[in-house]
């Protein structure tokens, strides 16, 4: 048995050895940034790199390029601008102006999630957020944070966010049950929804990369490349715009938390 495992194996990577062979959850692998072996809680990776890199990349942008102030905006206070007013927007009209008093932290999370998805967009790179250990943090601190603020403000009236008053009173504590395990999920769905869509789109260009390969479909796998990372651009900024406008959801749950 020992002799047949050990053929198997041999005429398996003879297989590979002479075919196509590429693995696209590579690209997602944690490694040490310095020498090798296990990663453990304070080791430096490519993960601790990338954030880096996405924290010098929005200080560039919103501190370095807006220093001037100039009349006529250069392109990066254009950009820092338009990203300020859009996110006050999207505050204003989800949450009223008592929702302003957290635009720093929303404006903060926003930009980093849209920096990290397009810094992992440029070739060799490491997306972050394509890690649900990323982004579970990150859902999480806004869900404790909306939670604590919802009791912080409203007290016990906060819990009248499960009791639907506009349903007949024989359904409610149903809709309660419901409201309550929807509320838990957030945290999850919040978290998987960005990981999980950044993850695809990456896995899926790679494949499309290791087809390339192959002579007979390399023009058909180039296409399709471009196609994909064309859209990956766009799903790079809906992803980011979509956790933060589902902050800001939650941000009016907690502020105004009546049905």
């Amino acid at each position: 048995m020992a002799t047949e495992a050990a053929h198997g194996a041999d005429m398996a990577e003879h297989a590979v050895e002479g075919g196509l062979s590429f693995h696209p959850m590579d690209q997602f692998m944690i490694k040490p940034l310095f020498g090798a072996g296990d990663v453990g809680m304070f080791t430096i990776t490519n993960v601790t790199l990338w954030m880096f890199i996405c924290i010098l990349a929005i200080i560039g942008v919103m501190v370095l390029g807006t220093s001037r102030r100039a009349i006529i905006p250069s392109r990066s206070q254009s950009v820092a601008e338009l990203a300020y007013g859009f996110i006050y927007k999207m505050i204003e009209d989800v949450t009223g102006k008592d929702g302003l008093k957290y635009f720093p932290y929303i404006m903060t999370l926003f930009m980093f999630i849209v920096f990290s998805n397009f810094l992992g967009l440029i070739p060799m790179s490491f997306t972050t957020t394509s890690h649900i250990a990323v982004t579970w943090v990150l859902a999480l601190a806004v869900f404790l944070g909306v939670t604590i603020l919802g009791f912080v403000k409203n007290g016990v009236h906060f819990l009248g966010l499960f009791w639907v008053t506009s349903a007949p009173l024989a359904l409610r504590p149903i809709l309660a049950v419901i409201e309550i395990i929807s509320y838990f999920v957030r945290p999850v769905s919040h978290s998987i929804r960005l990981a999980g869509n950044v993850m695809a789109g990456h896995a899926v260009m790679k494949v499309f990369a290791g087809f390339a390969a192959l002579a007979v479909v390399s023009p058909v796998s180039i296409v399709a490349i471009t196609a994909i990372y064309g859209l990956e651009v766009l799903v790079a900024f809906i992803q980011a715009y979509v956790f933060t406008i589902l902050t800001c959801v939650y941000l009016k749950d907690a502020l105004h938390p009546a049905h």
